[in-house]
């Protein structure tokens, strides 16, 4: 995520959740996201989505592309800002809807609902 505060509160959320048993691993860039993935195996990737590149839509598909070729039942979920980028929320929306992900969360959620669909996937 671009926002380090926004993603170290996230994954503050994900880990003091004690029944979903996250271990919330953070990357900085494509790169190490996709090194990371393959050596951890994990049951979910969460990724921002924005209009900043590497953010951006086309290129988070194309992350996505080579997670699931790795892992084929990890979870890929988007993260938007709705308030903020309401085009490329309504394109991740639209993501959703084909089928490319398997969930997506808008930024203004709260942490605790976060969790929970986390949980639920």
């Amino acid at each position: 995520m671009r926002n380090y505060i926004f993603a170290d509160a996230v994954a503050q959320a994900l880990q003091a959740d004690e029944q979903g048993g996250f271990q919330v691993t953070r990357t900085t860039s494509t790169e190490e996201l996709l090194q990371q993935s393959q050596m951890f195996d994990p049951y979910a990737v969460l990724m921002e989505v924005n209009g900043y590149p590497p953010y951006v839509l086309e290129e988070r598909l194309k992350a996505r592309d080579a997670i699931k070729d790795k892992n084929p039942n990890c979870k890929i979920v988007f993260v938007v800002d709705e308030n903020s980028e309401p085009e490329i929320a309504e394109q991740v929306r639209q993501t959703k809807l084909d089928g490319l992900i398997d969930q997506f969360i808008y930024g203004s959620i709260s942490a605790s609902y976060l969790v929970a669909l986390m949980a639920t996937l």
